[in-house]
């Protein structure tokens, strides 16, 4: 018998494998293309010049001298503010006392109405919080003396000076309160920007460091070629000015008590007085530049040139910003040793003129109080203290 041919259709066989390596040659692609646009987009930041490190650290170290003087104005006030408030809380404690000692009195009068078979109501009036109340009462005004009547009118006015002082003390604690305050935030401000340019000078090579030395003398020796024609200038107005002097000196012979000298007696005066400025200063030449510092063994700038001054019996103000409104504004043409010297926009620093172009100042930490030309940093304006 014949074999029939089956009717049913041979199975088709699906390959697998196909799809699955176009599959992963798709996600294989996609993440190299992927890889590539991610390396396009972040670029690696590149690392900043010599040039641009050295100048963000001088805007560092020069936002750190701000927040000093922030910090030592702070300071100044908070210890001004808390003399205060001792003084007031002291005075509110004399009052206090003064009004217990008032009220005892009082009493004293209140006991002897009641032993005296006085009405009830004297007795309240003489112990009240507020015997002012009572004056009123015509009948009960009639049975004090006049000493009683004074102590009442002491009581009252004794009861308003202790409840103003108080008032006047809480006002003053709540100021304090905001100095302190704001010598923490100066405190925080200079310690974050000096950690700031510690940090950017700290990822510098070798190399780098010996670039950045480089353009530091190179910065210095253009300050002193200026310090330098600074002192010509100078020599040479006073040159002029002697020369002048000399040929106006036989017209003003004429009459008796007329002097020929050189300088003023105001002239010699400060002269006298810078002398010893700069004697202090000098001696001080080499201690450590510290923020907030007024001696003996650091300074900060403004804590030096106080500190100076000092020495000459003149007394300056704690900060930058004040000291530049002591004494006269003079040109730096007219400079002469003991002047003030201010940097920059915001005040933020000073020295002491010590002639010739040249000032005596406490830079910036890391630093000693050195002598160095005026022109190392971009001048404000100058002062003659006295």
């Amino acid at each position: 018998m014949p074999v029939l041919a089956s009717h049913r259709k041979p199975r088709t066989r699906v390959r697998t494998t196909t799809p699955a390596v176009g599959l992963t040659t798709a996600a294989l692609a996609s993440v190299t293309l992927l890889s590539t646009q991610s390396a396009t987009a972040a670029p690696a930041a590149p690392r900043p010049s010599i040039e641009e490190v050295r100048k963000k650290v001088d805007d560092l170290y020069r936002q750190a001298g701000t927040a000093t003087q922030q910090y030592n104005k702070a300071k100044t006030a908070s210890a001004q503010q808390r003399s205060e408030v001792d003084a007031l809380l002291e005075a509110a404690a004399e009052r206090a006392d003064k009004l217990n000692e008032t009220r005892r009195e009082l009493g004293h009068y209140a006991a002897a109405q009641y032993r005296g078979g006085a009405i009830a109501p004297t007795a309240t009036f003489f112990l009240a919080d507020d015997p002012q109340a009572y004056f009123d009462q015509d009948q009960l005004m009639a049975r004090m003396t006049s000493r009683q009547q004074k102590a009442v009118a002491d009581f009252r006015t004794q009861q308003n000076e202790a409840a103003a002082k108080r008032v006047e003390a809480t006002k003053s604690l709540e100021t304090l309160t905001e100095s302190q305050a704001t010598l923490r935030t100066s405190k925080q401000q200079v310690q974050s920007k000096l950690t700031e340019a510690r940090s950017l000078l700290s990822k510098l090579t070798t190399e780098e460091k010996a670039r950045l030395a480089e353009l530091e003398r190179e910065k210095a020796a253009e300050a002193e070629r200026k310090a330098e024609e600074l002192a010509r200038q100078q020599a040479a107005a006073k040159a002029e000015a002697d020369r002048a002097a000399e040929e106006a000196a036989p017209k003003e012979e004429a009459g008796p008590g007329t002097g020929t000298g050189d300088e003023t007696g105001s002239d010699s005066g400060y002269a006298s007085k810078a002398d010893k400025v700069l004697a202090f200063a000098r001696a001080q030449i080499g201690k450590p530049y510290v923020w907030g510092a007024t001696g003996p063994a650091s300074y900060d700038c403004s804590g030096l040139t106080q500190a100076a001054w000092r020495a000459a019996d003149v007394t300056l103000p704690r900060t930058t910003w004040d000291q530049v409104e002591v004494g006269t504004r003079v040109a730096t043409a007219d400079l002469q040793p003991g002047d003030l010297v201010f940097f920059y926009d915001d005040i933020s620093h000073v020295g002491i003129y010590k002639g010739d172009g040249m000032m005596i100042h406490a830079p910036k930490p890391g630093t000693n109080v050195r002598e160095e030309s005026i022109y190392s940093m971009p001048i404000y304006g100058s002062v003659r203290p006295a």
